[in-house]
């Protein structure tokens, strides 16, 4: 199986991953290839740089380029990805009869104080800036950029991780019992 997951900053997307890994399933994100690419350029892994990373990239091989990359590497195995940010790597790993995308979602003030919390290298340090970038992520200007509405739009599941980890565990399950 492959279980895809989309969403906006700290919305709990890595927590999701975790689980599935606690379950057996390779964990995989779209941004790994956009690690490589940057540490291949000599340039820090930032959020800013992730991002323009991922749009040249795309630039280069298409929409659908860094999710073509992770299929490759997965080679059929059951696994979990993180960080599906348009709806051209939808498409790709839809290729898979068993890919399954699940979109997390989490109110605005949760996510916020969890990227404070965090404190990843290049997450944005005012709750504005959090909000400003987050607008540039949601709808794509062109075929290269990130389009989180268009990439929510063709999610298979929702999950609202506005609770615990109990709350995402039980929800998690259920959809588990809903993909058998």
């Amino acid at each position: 199986m492959l279980i895809g997951l989309t969403g906006r900053n700290a919305s709990g997307k890595t927590t999701v991953v975790e689980w599935f890994s606690e379950r057996g399933f390779v964990a995989e994100s779209c941004s790994d290839s956009i690690r490589t690419w940057l540490t291949e350029k000599g340039m820090e892994a930032t959020r800013e740089n992730l991002i323009e990373g991922g749009r040249e990239l795309r630039r280069q091989g298409g929409g659908g380029v860094l999710a073509e990359m992770l299929l490759e590497r997965l080679n059929g195995r059951d696994a979990v990805i993180d960080s599906i940010r348009t709806p051209a790597e939808v498409n790709a790993l839809r290729q898979r009869d068993d890919f399954i995308l699940i979109e997390v979602v989490a109110d605005l003030k949760i996510r916020w104080s969890r990227a404070k919390n965090r404190s990843r290298p290049g997450d944005p340090s005012s709750e504005a800036d959090f909000i400003e970038s987050e607008k540039m992520e949601l709808e794509a200007t062109d075929e290269a950029g990130q389009a989180l509405i268009a990439t929510a739009a063709m999610a298979d599941f929702k999950i609202e991780n506005d609770g615990d980890l109990d709350a995402l565990g039980s929800e998690l399950n259920r959809i588990m019992s809903d993909m058998s």
